[in-house]
């Protein structure tokens, strides 16, 4: 008998975190999952059965609204890496175990924050 026990837990994709929100450790939005990076998988080759399934290494993020409109893929120089080794909980939304402003990913929030919201009058602090 091959007795296969799964080190980790087995995950849907598609189901389980593709496009689902990145909220950093204080529940604050960082981003969306736009693709995953996995190793342990070939594209084109053959499926073997009895090798071990392939593993989450990163989610990955970036700006791809041109590539949605226009089609295509945004190259890999404008995707975010975000270890997966930051992934703190994974359930309606993914939970990781850092502060959000600490990663790559928020860089286009902060620039428009800065360069925006910033000069509108009122808005560089809280409504009060």
């Amino acid at each position: 008998m091959n007795d296969r026990r799964a080190i980790g837990r087995a995950l849907d994709a598609h189901l389980h975190l593709l496009d689902r929100q990145v909220l950093d450790r204080d529940d604050v939005p960082v981003t969306t999952v736009d693709d995953l990076e996995l190793v342990g998988i070939e594209l084109g080759a053959a499926i073997d059965r009895d090798a071990a399934p392939p593993r989450v290494t990163a989610i990955l993020t970036g700006s791809d609204l041109a590539t949605r409109i226009f089609g295509g893929r945004p190259p890999p120089s404008r995707r975010v890496r975000i270890p997966w080794e930051l992934v703190a909980e994974i359930g309606t939304a993914i939970r990781l175990g850092v502060a959000g402003d600490t990663l790559d990913a928020t860089w286009a929030e902060r620039w428009v924050s800065d360069h925006i919201i910033g000069r509108i009058p009122g808005g560089r602090h809280d409504p009060e």
